[in-house]
C-alpha cells in the first residue's frame, strides 16, 4: 500500500501537471503522435481496401502486405530508421520514425476490416439496389459503404487503442508523451515515476477505447445497431475465406 501512495501523491501533485515536463503537455504530445498516424494510415489504407472489398479482389495480397507493419518490432523500427534520418521532427506529426512506424502498425487492423466489411455485404443487397438502377459508385456510396460501416469504424477503433498505448515508444529517441515518465523515472530509478507513467497511458487507452466505440455505435445506422458490434478478432476469422471466394472462378 505503501507504494501505491507514492503513486497517488505524484499523481496529484500541482509541479507534475505543470510546464513543458508535466501531465497536461506530455498527454497533448501523446494525442499528438497518435491522431497524426491515425489520420494518415486511414487515408493511406481505407480508399484502396474499401475500393478492393468492393470488387472482392486480391484480398489475400492486400491484407498480407499491410500485415507487413506488424512483423517488425515497432521499437526495432524506429531505432534503425532514427539511425538512418536522425530524429527529425515535422510540425504536428513530430518524430518522423514514431510517426511511420505507428502509421505501419495501424494499417493492418484498417485493411481487414474494410476490406471484409465491404466484401461481406450480401449479394442479395447489392442485386437490388443495381436492380433500383444505381450505379456501381453509387451501390458502393449509398448500400455497400453504409452496411460496412460497423466493421469498418471497429478496425478504426481497434488501431486508435494500439496506436495509443505504441505511441509511448515515442520517448525511447527522445521524443514526448507519456512516455517519457517511464523512460525518465526508469533511468534514475524512480519506479513511483514508471507505475505512474504506465497507469497514465492504461488510462488513456482506456479512455479511447470508450471514445472510440461511442463513435462507432454513433456512425453506425440506427438499423444495424441491434447486432453485436465486431472487432478485428471477429472479422480475421473470415479474412481467408472472403479472400479466396473473391479469387475463386464463377
Amino acid at each position: 500500500m505503501g507504494f501505491l501512495n507514492d503513486v497517488l501523491v505524484w499523481l496529484n501533485d500541482p509541479l507534475n501537471w505543470q510546464g513543458r515536463r508535466g501531465i497536461v503537455n506530455r498527454l497533448l504530445e501523446h494525442l499528438q503522435y497518435s491522431v497524426a498516424a491515425l489520420l494518415a494510415a486511414c487515408l493511406l489504407a481505407l480508399p484502396v481496401a474499401i475500393w478492393l472489398g468492393h470488387r472482392r479482389r486480391f484480398g489475400t495480397l492486400a491484407v498480407n502486405v499491410s500485415n507487413v507493419g506488424r512483423a517488425i518490432p515497432s521499437v526495432a523500427f524506429i531505432f534503425t530508421f532514427s539511425a538512418i534520418i536522425g530524429i527529425a521532427v515535422l510540425p504536428v506529426i513530430g518524430p518522423v520514425a514514431t510517426f511511420v512506424a505507428l502509421v505501419a502498425l495501424a494499417i493492418p487492423p484498417l485493411v481487414t476490416n474494410a476490406y471484409v466489411g465491404m466484401a461481406e455485404v450480401p449479394d442479395d443487397i447489392r442485386d437490388a439496389a443495381k436492380g433500383m438502377g444505381m450505379s456501381d459508385g453509387q451501390v458502393l456510396r449509398q448500400v455497400e459503404f453504409p452496411v460496412a460501416l460497423p466493421l469498418i469504424m471497429a478496425g478504426v477503433r481497434t488501431a486508435a487503442v494500439q496506436v495509443v498505448a505504441t505511441a509511448t515508444i515515442a520517448a525511447f529517441v527522445g521524443a514526448g508523451g507519456l512516455g517519457r515518465y517511464i523512460v525518465d523515472g526508469y533511468a534514475v530509478r524512480d519506479y513511483v515515476q514508471v507505475f505512474a507513467g504506465a497507469l497514465l497511458v492504461a488510462l488513456l487507452s482506456i479512455a479511447t477505447e470508450l471514445v472510440m466505440s461511442l463513435l462507432q455505435r454513433a456512425l453506425t445506422p440506427k438499423g444495424l445497431r441491434g447486432g453485436q458490434l465486431a472487432t478485428v478478432a471477429d472479422v480475421s476469422v473470415v479474412a481467408g475465406r472472403v479472400a479466396d471466394d473473391a479469387g475463386a472462378p464463377a
